[in-house]
């Protein structure tokens, strides 16, 4: 605004100046895309929410039968969450993404590939905790009353976000590698492997001798006993170990395998 000849005159500066946005910006905006994206698609959602809350309905009622309580059914469904969320539905989602030559395009702009990940990253860890609201509320409901202490909370929360690192490099070691429709079968299947032989519902000591060093190893068995311990009010550290070693290794694996291009 400038003044001229007793008058306030207000002028418009029209020239171009063309910039990108701000890399928190572009990180964040590009966040909100993902999850936009993620919740229109109805398989996503039955992993995210539908089959999750359908375990809890069912171990509220046939629990006992399989020697599954609330107690036990409950954090055991919050790790299954985080691994459908930051495994199955990220690797999917990724490997059409790089199939139709999505990821390709989305790094040729100011977003750029570290962006284009760190947005990745966000979506998913938002989601992940929408999940565990949730899934804590429902299970709330149903009868669950959490004993976690307060030093419980620690390595119970430092597993869980080394436990979605480890997750989404998996997924990104499979996307950034296979063809699209190997990946949306592999990890399927890895899922349901999980689900019933990675200790994320039942508690390792459930499995038979044989096999449980085999399983004790695993990044879904981990997540599963931290989450059971710390529902029980015990301190768990142990699988903090095992979780950063299966961040770095995976984090290293998708790093030497991924290619932006199908």
């Amino acid at each position: 605004t400038a003044r001229r000849g007793g008058t306030d005159v207000t002028t418009l500066d029209l020239h171009p100046a063309p910039q990108a946005a701000p890399a928190a910006a572009r990180i964040r905006n590009h966040a909100r895309t993902e999850i936009r994206l993620v919740m229109r698609n109805g398989e996503q959602l039955l992993l995210a929410l539908v089959i999750p809350i359908g375990i809890l309905v069912a171990g509220r009622f046939l629990g006992d039968r399989v020697g599954l309580t609330m107690d036990l059914l409950a954090p055991s469904v919050l790790a299954l969450a985080i691994w459908s969320t930051c495994f199955t539905s990220q690797a999917i989602m990724t490997g059409f993404e790089r199939r139709y030559g999505v990821l390709e395009r989305l790094s040729a702009t100011p977003l750029g590939r570290s962006g284009l990940l760190a947005g990745k990253a966000m979506a998913y860890s938002v989601i992940s905790l929408v999940q565990v609201i949730l899934l804590v509320i429902v299970s709330s409901t149903l009868g669950w009353h959490p004993h976690g202490s307060a030093l419980a909370w620690l390595p119970a929360l430092g597993n869980v976000i080394l436990a979605m690192l480890a997750f989404g490099f998996l997924a990104l070691a499979m996307a950034g590698s296979l063809k699209a429709e190997v990946t949306l079968g592999l990890a399927n299947l890895i899922y349901i492997v999980g689900l019933v032989a990675g200790a994320i519902l039942w508690p390792l000591a459930d499995y038979p001798k044989a096999i449980r060093p085999i399983i004790a190893v695993l990044p879904t068995t981990a997540l599963g006993e931290s989450l059971r311990a710390w529902g029980a009010g015990q301190t768990l550290w142990s699988p903090l170990a095992s979780l950063l070693i299966w961040a770095i290794l995976l984090g290293l694996l998708a790093r030497k395998v991924f290619r932006w291009i199908s």
